[in-house]
């Protein structure tokens, strides 16, 4: 496995009772990391743009009796594209997603906009292409390029973790 969903949730020390809110959920993975630690007070929300992925993150909750995720159909390229509420979640998860987001600056906007004041956010990203295994060459965001973004959008980098041999990772903390 190229990235441990286990080992960065855990990096991020969700409580429980929280609600957070996974963009770009594809498989899941972190989502049900993410649902293991918040408990069953706690909520996460799982944000796709491909229904067929959400089915299987569904099917998947159903399968196991994992009751904490909610599926939310979004495109978190757009204003109010998540469908959730301004400050509306304590915590975020971005992960392998920020080199397929055409609109930068929106994306980080619309995350900022649902994180709580002086919520948190997970964002890790392949840190290159690795002979194809990753992401395109002309797709990747290089680390420095991502926090320049990240801060420019409101966010604080509070730690870097290790996110695998493949990806950077940031713990970061919006600003206000």
């Amino acid at each position: 496995m190229f990235i441990d969903p286990q080992n960065n949730i855990k990096q991020f020390n969700l409580s429980h009772g929280m609600k957070v809110a996974d963009i770009g959920a594809g498989s899941g993975f972190n989502s049900f990391a993410a649902a293991k630690e918040v408990g069953e007070l706690g909520v996460v929300y799982a944000i796709d743009i491909q229904n067929d992925l959400l089915s299987k993150i569904k099917n998947e909750s159903r399968k196991n009796n994992i009751f904490n995720i909610e599926i939310i159909w979004g495109d978190a390229e757009k204003e109010n594209g998540t469908r959730l509420g301004n400050e509306s979640v304590d915590a975020a998860i971005v992960s392998n997603l920020f080199f397929q987001v055409e609109n930068k600056k929106s994306f980080l906007k619309e995350v900022f906009r649902i994180i709580k004041s002086r919520g948190r956010l997970l964002f890790i990203e392949w840190s290159g292409s690795f002979g194809g295994i990753g992401p395109s060459e002309e797709s990747i965001v290089l680390e420095e390029t991502a926090k320049k973004l990240l801060e420019e959008a409101g966010f604080l980098v509070e730690k870097k973790i290790s996110a695998g041999e493949y990806h950077y990772g940031f713990i970061l903390r919006k600003n206000q």
